[in-house]
């Protein structure tokens, strides 16, 4: 079995075949704006909120200090479950991890459209090294939690 596209044999065969890479490189250019834009606006909705609740995090003196944001002690969520029930109170700092996590995800989202997308124009080469990457990816977000 060959895992190489043939040619289109017909002009229009062609004309078909650039529509769908065309489409293709549309979704995938949809789905990378609309995670991005969705990210930005999540994040900064949880800035202000953030900033609202605790106005002394806006200053840069005092007692607030960037690793007591970021320890272990600290309100942001470091596990799925305190991040849904953050969210869930509405805390600025769970919506900021929202919003992060949701641009991390973009990426991904975006590989597994060009999986369907390989697999509809049937290019059995691209579709498998496409599956390939897209289990790599979730393989390493698997194990780095661990």
């Amino acid at each position: 079995m060959r895992l190489t596209r043939q040619r289109p044999a017909t002009a229009e065969e062609a004309a078909l075949l650039d529509e769908k890479i065309r489409m293709t490189e549309v979704t995938i250019s949809l789905v990378l704006r609309i995670g991005v834009t969705l990210s930005a606006l999540i994040f900064i909705l949880g800035l202000v909120i953030t900033f609202i609740h605790h106005p002394s995090f806006a200053s840069f003196s005092g007692s607030v200090s960037f690793h007591s944001l970021t320890s272990v002690n600290s309100s942001f969520p470091h596990s799925f479950s305190a991040l849904e029930s953050s969210v869930a109170a509405g805390r600025g700092s769970g919506i900021i991890v929202l919003g992060t996590m949701l641009l991390i995800l973009t990426p991904i989202l975006r590989v597994a459209v060009a999986v369907v997308s390989f697999s509809l124009e049937k290019d059995p080469a691209m579709t498998l090294v496409t599956i390939f990457v897209l289990l790599v990816l979730i393989l390493s977000f698997i194990l780095s939690g661990a």
